[in-house]
């Protein structure tokens, strides 16, 4: 008598991984349904603070985002924001940017905005990210087309608001200064990322490390020489 063959017939599916595949199928399938979801509450988050005409949210916009946020319009964390979304007009968001920023925090409700600020805060203020947020800050204020650099008021103004929980008096002092000062009418990026580096770098108010024949922008020679002028 011939003995049955002990191998299996082959083209045969295999149960086992085609329950696996069925399921990690339907969780892909899931996961993408919930994501829309989650993207037309965005959108529709979008459309109640929009201008119909532009069909961007404008600084009225923004500001009733702020009220029903409760926090102020003029706070850091707004610019922090518009840092998230990439926002490229200040005091403007279009539907890309809102988008961008708002998958990245995960929120698609005003509560759960105003929830993810202090995480946005804190990752901002991580190192790495400072100084591209920093940088931002400053292109997000030219307002005008091939607009390089920003009047004193402006600057003194974006100073306190961005670098002015880090270095107090380092930024209360550089203002006093360009308030006073006559040379300077604006100021461009190289000077605005030198004070940055600047705060970092040199021990203040001794300016022990600063070396005037080093690269530093003018404006912080004549900075220097202003506060030991004044120290003596």
């Amino acid at each position: 008598m011939m003995r049955r063959s002990a191998s299996k017939k082959t083209g045969q599916p295999n149960s086992t991984s085609s329950i696996t595949y069925s399921a990690s199928d339907l969780f892909r399938t899931a996961s993408s349904k919930a994501s829309s979801k989650e993207m037309e509450r965005i959108d529709s988050l979008f459309y109640s603070y929009a201008n119909k005409s532009s069909g961007m949210i404008d600084p009225d916009g923004i500001e009733a985002l702020c009220s029903d946020m409760e926090v102020d319009h003029t706070d850091v964390r707004i610019l922090m924001l518009a840092w998230k979304m990439k926002a490229e007009k200040q005091g403007y968001f279009t539907l890309e940017e809102w988008r961008r920023g708002l998958k990245a925090l995960r929120a698609d409700t005003v509560l759960k905005l105003r929830k993810a600020l202090p995480d946005l805060e804190r990752e901002v203020r991580r190192p790495s990210n400072f100084v591209d947020f920093y940088s931002y800050s400053f292109r997000y204020c030219l307002t005008e087309e091939k607009q390089k650099s920003i009047d004193i008021e402006s600057i003194c103004q974006l100073l306190d608001l961005v670098l002015g929980s880090q270095f107090r008096a380092q930024v209360d002092y550089f203002i006093e200064y360009l308030k006073i000062q006559s040379d300077y009418k604006v100021i461009n990026m190289d000077q605005w990322m030198g004070f940055f580096r600047f705060c970092n770098e040199i021990s203040f108010p001794d300016f022990a490390n600063y070396n005037p024949d080093l690269a530093w922008p003018l404006i912080l020679d004549n900075f220097v020489e202003w506060m030991q002028a004044k120290q003596s």
